[in-house]
């Protein structure tokens, strides 16, 4: 006879089912498409002709719909401004939040302004952005708020990267601010009109022009990582 001992099994707790979400009704599924549709075809608006050349007019035209239906998804149209795909400024900080082992946030960022620079999609592309900046008063508002988020995200990303109770300390905090300051005078300079004029009167070629802008983020990088010198009077 087996042992008494040998027959006892240990009872395994059954995993819980996963908790299914509720399934979308009819009516939510087709208030979430057609807001999906309104920021797309504001998106698309936006990048080709500008903020302040897209009436709302038209971005309801885009979606089929009315301007008083338009405004029961949104209050105004500044609401649509950079709410639709990721922008340059979420690549920044992706591009910083996963860069490789040795690689500075600052050369992380500059290299995702590269990647910017040659972009087919308007959504990603620097040129766009810029064209979006470069639009109105509006325009520029918004993007202001959103540097001072972006430069927000970025701080809190390189805090994460800080080891226990590190990441508590005023000094540390200060200190991946500051890395996150310097990162947003790259990307505030070079969509800036100086530098715009800069890269427009370099070449007149499309592609020498992508190849200038790349240049200047490259030395611009530097130059900050360097640690700016005054210019010489």
């Amino acid at each position: 006879m087996m042992p008494a001992d040998h027959l006892i099994r240990p009872i395994s707790s059954p995993e819980p089912s996963p908790v299914k979400p509720a399934p979308e009704g009819l009516r939510a599924r087709k208030k979430r498409l057609t807001r999906e549709a309104i920021v797309a075809a504001a998106d698309r608006l936006f990048a080709k002709r500008g903020f302040e050349n897209v009436t709302v007019a038209e971005i309801a035209d885009a979606v089929n719909i009315s301007v008083k239906t338009l405004f029961s998804y949104v209050s105004a149209k500044e609401e649509l401004l950079f709410c639709g795909q990721p922008t340059v400024l979420d690549a920044v900080v992706q591009a910083v939040a996963g860069r490789r082992l040795g690689q500075t946030p600052l050369v992380a960022a500059a290299q995702a302004l590269l990647v910017a620079v040659n972009a087919a999609d308007d959504k990603q592309s620097l040129e766009s952005f810029q064209r979006m900046i470069a639009s109105g008063p509006a325009a520029r508002s918004r993007v202001r708020a959103l540097w001072d988020e972006t430069e927000t995200r970025l701080a809190e990303v390189l805090l994460a990267e800080a080891s226990g109770a590190r990441a508590g300390i005023p000094a540390e905090r200060a200190a991946r601010r500051l890395t996150a300051a310097q990162i947003m005078v790259l990307v505030r300079t070079v969509t800036t009109d100086e530098v715009t004029d800069l890269i427009v009167n370099s070449a007149d070629a499309d592609a020498d022009r992508r190849e200038a802008r790349c240049q200047w983020i490259r030395d611009a990088a530097g130059s900050l990582a360097r640690g700016l010198q005054s210019p010489a009077r």
